[in-house]
């Protein structure tokens, strides 16, 4: 796959000065900036490329050898176009200032805020929740099994918190630099700091409590504020509400899955409710009043006479709400007519007689949609 242009890839045009090129280089280095694109390969490689892009333009002799040869101007020498490639570790070791100590633990500046950080795992945990909940928004406490910073020694891993030493072999930067010579000149990569991990320091004595590690197995009471509206499948991240990092790592994520609880009556369809009601033959032939469940209580509606099975009434407003959208669906109530599948002898005589009524021969109005267009009406 052929590179995209270098000015391209930051915006701006071959003829910018140094301090465009770096400006643009700090916007895009920000905005796809592993610390805010967490997980994502996508916003990694922009990253990486655009800090690519930099390193060459930035410097006047491999800015005037790409204008005149472009990629090719490089190939094999370990130097942009096909051999460079440049790692997590090259990009905030040389590029540190750009960022300004904007990041979690790896904002720039060189130095101090350049220095590894441990990452707390995230926690996943299921929350389940009813219609009726759904339907208002609830806030869940929920106790989570999880690592915690240490109190004893404040999350450092060292004894009485004060018992680490800057590292000798990085100087507390967390980062080893190696210069290599090459055609183009010296090229500078930096790595993790062997000796400490790239912490910048080392323990001198281990606190008894947590092992040095800087964290414990404990529990934690949190509060989920859940919208109105969720559906089954959702999920809710927080952040720093997962395990504790190592040695005042960075705190990891909870992500809360939602789950939702059957309801006896209704059935959720995305916003709509549905309900199937029965009415007695007298009843649909009559016409009642009945009363219908709802999500905040009971509806009293009327049946109107000669009402047909299959029948779909509908109550405006009486679904839930969507998570971002606060307008509520509605309530569709499917009618079944109830035929008893045991009668007296009484009861028999009395239909018996009614079957030779000319009313009773089924002669639907062509008014009257069927099945199918009734539920394509509904749903259309």
């Amino acid at each position: 796959m052929s590179k995209k242009d270098y000015y391209e890839v930051l915006g701006v045009q071959k003829g910018a000065s140094e301090a465009e090129i770096k400006k643009s280089y700090r916007k895009m280095a920000l905005k796809y900036h592993p610390d805010k694109n967490p997980d994502d390969k996508a916003a990694e490689d922009k990253f990486k490329e655009a800090a690519e892009a930099y390193e060459i333009l930035r410097d006047t002799d491999k800015r005037s050898r790409y204008d005149q040869y472009g990629h090719a101007g490089f190939e094999g020498a370990g130097g942009g176009g096909g051999g460079f490639s440049m790692n997590m570790e090259d990009i905030f070791s040389q590029f540190g200032d750009i960022f300004g100590g904007g990041f979690g633990g790896f904002g720039g500046g060189g130095g101090r805020t350049t220095r590894r950080r441990n990452k707390g795992s995230d926690l996943r945990i299921r929350v389940k929740l009813s219609l009726e909940e759904i339907a208002k928004g609830v806030e869940k406490k929920v106790k989570v099994n999880k690592y915690q910073s240490c109190e004893k020694c404040e999350g450092t891993g060292a004894k009485s918190g004060t018992a680490y030493q800057t590292c000798g072999t990085c100087g507390g930067s967390g980062r080893v630099t190696r210069i290599s010579n090459t055609f183009l000149g010296q090229m500078q990569t930096a790595s993790a700091c062997p000796s400490c991990g790239g912490e910048g320091k080392t323990i001198t004595q281990k606190c008894d409590k947590c092992a040095g590690n800087g964290i414990i197995q404990g529990e934690e009471v949190i509060s989920i504020k859940i919208p109105a509206g969720v559906e089954e499948g959702m999920q809710m991240n927080l952040s720093g509400k997962g395990n504790a990092g190592a040695r005042s790592g960075v705190t990891g994520d909870l992500i809360v899955f939602i789950e939702e609880h059957s309801h006896p009556e209704l059935v959720r369809d995305g916003k709509n409710l549905q309900y199937e009601h029965y009415l007695s033959i007298p009843q649909a032939i009559l016409g009642c009043s009945v009363e219908i469940p709802t999500i905040n209580g009971k509806a009293k509606i009327k049946i109107p006479a000669g009402t047909q099975a299959g029948k779909i009434l509908r109550l405006k407003g009486k679904g839930l709400p969507g998570v971002h959208d606060s307008r509520h669906g509605d309530l569709l109530i499917y009618i079944n007519v109830w035929t008893p599948q045991s009668i007296s002898k009484e009861e028999k005589q009395i239909f018996e007689k009614l079957d030779k009524s000319t009313n009773f021969i089924p002669n639907p109005d062509k008014k009257e949609k069927g099945f199918y267009n009734r539920m394509k009406e509904f749903f259309s």
